[in-house]
């Protein structure tokens, strides 16, 4: 889908692509503003001994983007269905049967964003002191957008685990919690070391 076509949808009046989708695109966004800083930095001549880090982070970088974008695509579709059977009377066996299932996934694919926004934040951190000066702001952007990421994702698993059994609940949330404060701290670390 082009990135216009993925916004007309967003604004649509359908469920989904929702937030979840957004979060996750975001997500990539966030990737490959990082990828464009560590192409920048390949090949200078200050960074000939971060080369092998470099070209690590490219691989890392490009495959967390491509997750991203997979996930935007299975949140909609998570919440599709989870939407589709909340519409249908609560004794209805079809809910009955695939409600558990449904929620499970919808809790999933946005609990698997923000894991995989803390990553992106961590390579950022390591990509800090080691990338091109001349793009710490992009650096700092791709940041901000990783820790939106982790935030929005965390929107999405805690509207979706209403249905779970009380105990897996708050624990869930719990780690949600620890999750987005960790996501705000490591992005206040590269702000730090991107600051010019």
């Amino acid at each position: 889908m082009r990135l216009s076509e993925f916004l007309a949808a967003v604004g649509a009046k359908t469920p989904a692509p929702g937030g979840g989708a957004v979060a996750s695109a975001v997500g990539a966004l966030s990737a490959a503003l990082a990828q464009m800083v560590v192409n920048y930095s390949i090949g200078k001549k200050n960074l000939l001994e971060q080369q092998g880090e470099l070209q690590a982070a490219i691989e890392t970088l490009e495959k967390s983007r491509a997750h991203l974008l997979d996930l935007a695509q299975e949140d909609a579709a998570a919440y599709a269905v989870l939407n589709e059977l909340q519409k249908l009377p609560p004794e209805d066996v079809r809910r009955v049967r695939e409600m558990g299932p449904a929620v499970e996934r919808a809790v999933e694919v946005p609990w698997t964003v923000l894991l995989q926004s803390i990553e992106l934040l961590k390579d950022f951190e390591r990509l800090a002191p080691i990338t091109n000066k001349y793009l710490r702001s992009d650096l700092g952007i791709a940041a901000v957008l990783a820790e939106a990421t982790a935030r929005s994702a965390a929107w999405n698993v805690r509207i979706n685990v209403g249905d779970l059994p009380p105990t897996r609940k708050s624990d869930v949330l719990a780690k949600c919690d620890a999750l987005v404060q960790e996501a705000k701290r490591r992005c206040e670390h590269v702000e730090q070391a991107t600051k010019v």
